[in-house]
């Protein structure tokens, strides 16, 4: 064979490798980036993962949609993910629940949050605080507690879901406190925070970005914060520990990313630099404290370590209570 001959084979070979390249590339980067979410839109997640994706796209130069499942305690999202081709495209942002406190409450659940998802990147913190109407006689916790043992029939507290932080931090604190309080789930903060302002419900539980319009409105006033540290959104508003309010020591709310199992460990690790580089932006950062989120941006192994850590925090807890979930 001659050298103009294989130079002929080489250059087609080339050429060929070149184009299929560059057409895998471009499959690549025209198939779009999906972010799956556990809620409907207008919430606080929904509201920073649309932000996120439009510094995404910006930022990898690609489509990037965000898709709300919403329903069954955010495990339809999560299910969405689980199923999705392990390749980096489909991404789930999901609160803690699913993966700290719903393996010690479900009977049986339809994956398993330690070897069916990788976690990308600790997003953010959603401080939590205790709400009631303005016109409420009380305005701590503490003055709460006192109100409530003078009247015993009002013993609603509001949440928006069960099987959380907030849910096993108040019968914690019924059994530190010999208290009987008992906890309301709502679909939802606006329908909770109503409730509140009519005098319906006593004080409602939840993220500071649900009722902070509603605080600067001056309808609703904040009573307490759960957790070990005050709020930087808040830092007026006392702990309820500094109140002498026992119970809530370990009640913590974050937002964290997964990709299914599987996913590349080069594509995992694109995604946790895009997105830490995202949440430590100053202008993002600051967008998301007007809406009641403090960004963080720690890596994958972290979150990994976050999630084993509070979970065997919260598994004396549980166990204490007899809460279970059946299906």
């Amino acid at each position: 064979m001659s050298l103009t001959t294989i130079a002929k084979i080489t250059g087609t070979a080339l050429c060929a490798a070149l184009v299929a390249t560059t057409a895998a590339a471009q499959t690549a980067s025209s198939t779009p980036l999906k972010i799956v979410i556990g809620f409907s839109a207008g919430g606080a997640l929904d509201s920073m993962s649309r932000a996120m994706a439009e510094k995404l796209r910006t930022d990898l130069g690609r489509t990037v949609i965000v898709d709300n499942k919403p329903g069954a305690s955010t495990h339809i999202a999560l299910m969405t993910v689980k199923r999705a081709a392990p390749d980096g495209n489909t991404v789930l942002i999901s609160p803690a629940p699913p993966f700290v406190t719903h393996p010690l409450t479900y009977d049986k659940l339809p994956f398993d949050p330690d070897k069916d998802m990788i976690p990308v990147a600790h997003l953010a913190d959603t401080p939590l605080v205790a709400t009631t109407s303005a016109k409420s006689p009380y305005s701590s916790m503490r003055e709460y507690l006192d109100w409530v043992k003078k009247n015993p029939n009002e013993t609603g507290v509001g949440m928006v879901s069960m099987g959380g932080v907030l849910h096993f931090g108040l019968l914690e604190m019924n059994q530190k406190m010999n208290l009987d309080l008992t906890p309301v789930a709502y679909k939802g903060a606006p329908s909770m925070l109503t409730d509140e302002i009519g005098g319906v419900l006593p004080i409602g539980m939840d993220i500071v970005g649900s009722a902070s319009e509603l605080e600067k409105a001056g309808k609703i006033k904040y009573l307490g914060v759960p957790g070990m540290e005050r709020s930087r959104l808040i830092p007026n508003v006392p702990t309820f520990k500094e109140q002498g309010v026992l119970g809530f020591e370990q009640a913590s709310s974050w937002y964290a990313a997964y990709v299914p199992v599987g996913t590349p460990a080069d594509v995992v690790s694109r995604l946790e630099k895009a997105m830490i580089e995202i949440v430590k932006d100053p202008d993002f950062a600051a967008k998301m404290e007007q809406i009641g989120i403090v960004t963080t941006g720690m890596p994958g192994a972290e979150v990994t370590a976050l999630i084993r850590a509070q979970r065997e925090a919260s598994r004396p807890i549980v166990e204490k209570s007899g809460y279970r979930v059946t299906q």
